[in-house]
């Protein structure tokens, strides 16, 4: 077995953790340092999703667009996360980062995010603020393009938590920015696997350690300093393949679901109870779950893996209950939660989540440079004035 002073020098070499790919960025370069005055503070909306693809590549006609509801319900920003975009064996776990499965993703979701509704409305412009492939997780951040300009100091942490608690078939992808005056972090995860009892203090580790380990590089400015660690950003959404599972017997919670009664087996929710003992997560908040399970299923059914399937085969010997694995969860104030559901495509053994925020975001009043940077089309904010600094 390796030490994890070697596992950690080979990640660094096949990973490149600080590494992310980008549209073109902008030029900052003419720009005056803001006069710090006042304070405008609008509204954003923010549309976050996890699937866990299960290795599977995209099909050519896989249709994201009622999956986004770009047309009836657009967003100004989208944040993407992936679980499993590769099968997690050991040539994708040890070997340089196979890219070709992010680029497919990456293409469906542009032509997903700009395809115009009909031939005579106007194509939506999105731009990719960052994307970021840690093995077989993966996250994809798109804003308006209007917005972009104001996208500030993008950056990346990595942290492997699988093999030797180092290797990236386990572990986060976090990504940061500055957006006007207000900064974001997304935390896309895939933690610890098990069913059995106990297994969810693995998974806490994972979760406690991804909050250690991950750091973003210092950036110093005339105004403020942008933070280091994932709990000191203004926004924070968390999303992934949490894993957690529900403490009943397989029976009882089939049976359960066979009923809808989710507030019975919320009760018993792994990430539910260990969030209320305050043993993870302390200050986190998850809205309501009002959906079915998530995992694990029959490819391409509606079956629960260990349930019986259409064509008439026995019962899968290995139980595998249903759970609400994954889930979407936020820190701190300054974010509304307006949606929180799941999506129906069998591609993989797991349902994707959604969830959709607003967000606060805080914009200094400016002069010179900066007054030009700010005067582009942001009739996203709903804006209100607040007088002296803070």
């Amino acid at each position: 077995m390796w030490p994890k002073p070697m596992a950690s020098r080979f990640l660094r070499k096949n990973m490149g953790s600080n590494n992310f790919v980008a549209d073109l960025p902008p030029d900052y370069s003419d720009l005056e340092p803001p006069v710090k005055q006042s304070t405008d503070q609008g509204t954003l909306k923010i549309f976050v999703s996890s699937w866990n693809v299960g290795g599977i590549r995209p099909p050519a006609d896989i249709d994201m667009e009622d999956w986004l509801n770009i047309h009836e319900n657009p967003a100004d920003i989208y944040v993407f996360g992936f679980q499993e975009i590769v099968p997690l064996n050991a040539s994708n776990v040890l070997a340089r980062e196979n890219s070709k499965a992010s680029v497919e993703w990456n293409r469906i979701l542009r032509a997903a995010l700009e395809k115009p509704r009909t031939r005579t409305q106007m194509r939506q412009d999105f731009r990719r603020v960052i994307s970021k492939q840690m093995v077989g997780i993966f996250i994809t951040v798109w804003v308006r393009s209007d917005l972009y300009g104001h996208i500030k100091h993008p950056s990346v942490s990595c942290v492997g938590c699988g093999l030797m608690g180092r290797f990236g078939n386990k572990g986060s992808v976090s990504v940061r920015f500055l957006l006007h005056e207000t900064s974001f972090c997304f935390v896309c995860s895939h933690l610890a696997s098990g069913g059995r009892e106990g297994d969810e203090r693995h998974r806490n580790s994972d979760a406690e350690d991804i909050l250690l380990r991950s750091s973003f590089p210092p950036v110093l400015g005339p105004l403020r300093n942008l933070p280091t660690k994932i709990l000191d950003h203004d926004r924070v959404i968390w999303f992934g393949d949490l894993n957690y599972r529900i403490h009943l017997p397989d029976a009882t919670t089939r049976s359960l679901v066979d009923q809808r009664n989710w507030s019975l087996l919320l009760q018993k929710d792994q990430l539910k109870a260990e969030l209320k003992e305050g043993r993870v997560f302390q200050g986190w908040r998850e809205g309501d779950i009002n959906f079915p399970p998530t995992y694990k299923y029959y490819l391409n059914s509606e079956i629960y893996y260990g349930g019986d399937v259409e064509d008439g085969r026995n019962k899968s010997k290995r139980f595998r209950a249903p759970a609400w694995c994954d889930r979407i969860i936020w820190y701190g104030e300054g974010l509304k939660q307006s949606q929180y559901n799941r999506g129906e495509s069998r591609l993989s053994d797991h349902r994707p989540v959604k969830a959709v925020f607003s967000a606060e975001v805080e914009q200094y009043r400016a002069s010179s440079g900066l007054k030009r940077f700010f005067s582009g089309n942001d009739g996203c904010f709903r804006s209100s004035t607040r007088g002296t600094e803070r």
